[in-house]
Parts: structure tokens; C-alpha cells; sequence
């Protein structure tokens, strides 16, 4: 399968913002991003192109395809299936990359990062009701019980994992059960509930141009 092998400091660099593509790096002194707040290249420093209307539509669309550690042909499959929809087509392409099941899984607490869930989840690591499921755009669904296999508990992943998902903040449309590491889909996420680090509205007009 084709993915990003770009440095995900580098992705972080170019959008001008920190997109937390490594967990918990990027919310120390040593991010790059903090240390070096300019894109990337021998003239990132100096550089001051004026970014055009279509530019800012792109660098939106690429902001999120970076997010969820996605290709074009993918993320595209997502938006001309949301835009099939009767209603909010930003909406509809947001709650699909959520449910997802690798994005699911870090916003439950399982992995530091996105990068690490899609890792997690095609080694075989969950289960969803009780089924192993080991592909990452998985669609979860209302209900949908999300479980770390009890025989992959020992893995070096899952070390201190009980004292972080203390500390973790679980989404309000996700429930988490820290004893039984098992994690609950109440619903889809509404509008508000929905990740607000990038412009849906602007990737829609980007592909209905």
C-alpha cells in the first residue's frame, strides 16, 4: 500500500503548524516546528510567495490528507463519497475520517499518534466486537465496541498504557472503559464534535472547482 514517507517533522514544517504526526515530540521544546518556524529548504527562511486563492484550497487539502497519513487517490475516494451524499459534504467527509479505525483507535488513547495506530492495527493488535480486524479504514459504526487483544497486552506498544489512558481525553461521541480496554463508538461525531484542525469547506472547493 502506498503511503507518505516524507519526515513527518518536514510535513509539519511545510503547512506551518504542528499537525502532531509523532504524539508526544510534538508537544515538547525539541519540536521542529517550535524551533523552526519557517517551511522547509535552503530558502524556507526567506521565502515570502504570495499564496494564491487556489493555493490556500490545496495547502488545505494537503494539511488533511497529512493529518490522517493518507494518499491523494484515497482521500479523494473519501470526498466523492461524502459528496454523494444529500447534505453538508465537509461534514460527511470529516465523520468518515474519523470513524476510521486507525484514527478511532488514537482517539481512544491506544496509540501516540496516527502514524502508530495504522501500525498497530495492520499488525493485528484490535478487535472490533470481538473480531479481529487488521485493516485501518476500516468503517466503525454507532456501537461498535473497539478491544486491545488480550494475548498482544505485553507488546512493547501497550507498555504504561493504563497510566496514559488516565490521563487521556477521549472525544465526547467515544467512551472508554480503562479496565477492559475497550473502547465504545456512542455515535457519529456531530459538527461540533468534529476535528477542527482543518477547513473542510475549503477542500470542498478545491474538488468542485
Amino acid at each position: 500500500m502506498a503511503r507518505n514517507t516524507e519526515p513527518k517533522c518536514k510535513q509539519c514544517r511545510r503547512e506551518g503548524e504542528k499537525l502532531y504526526l509523532k504524539g508526544e515530540k510534538c508537544l515538547g521544546p525539541k519540536c521542529p516546528v517550535t524551533r523552526r518556524a519557517f517551511p522547509p529548504g535552503q530558502h524556507g527562511p526567506t521565502s515570502r510567495a504570495k499564496i494564491t486563492p487556489f493555493g490556500v484550497q490545496l495547502r488545505e487539502k494537503q494539511k488533511a490528507k497529512r493529518i490522517y497519513g493518507m494518499m491523494e487517490r484515497q482521500f479523494e475516494g473519501y470526498f466523492t463519497k461524502a459528496a454523494s451524499r444529500r447534505g453538508d459534504t465537509g461534514v460527511f467527509l470529516k465523520q468518515f475520517l474519523e470513524m476510521r479505525l486507525d484514527n478511532s483507535a488514537y482517539r481512544f488513547g491506544f496509540a501516540k499518534s496516527r502514524a502508530q495506530a495504522r501500525q498497530l492495527t495492520t499488525h493485528g493488535m484490535f478487535q472490533v466486537n470481538g473480531k479481529d480486524v487488521n485493516i485501518p479504514s476500516y468503517q466503525l459504526r454507532a456501537g461498535d465496541l473497539v478491544t486491545v487483544k488480550a494475548s498482544k497486552m505485553k507488546k512493547g506498544a501497550f507498555k504504561e498504557l493504563s497510566e496514559r489512558l488516565a490521563k487521556h481525553q477521549t472525544p465526547a461521541w467515544l467512551t472508554m472503559d480503562v479496565p477492559s480496554m475497550t473502547g465504545k463508538v456512542i455515535n457519529k461525531p456531530t459538527a461540533e464534535e468534529l476535528d477542527k484542525s482543518f477547513d473542510a469547506k475549503l477542500i470542498v472547493e478545491f474538488y468542485s472547482r
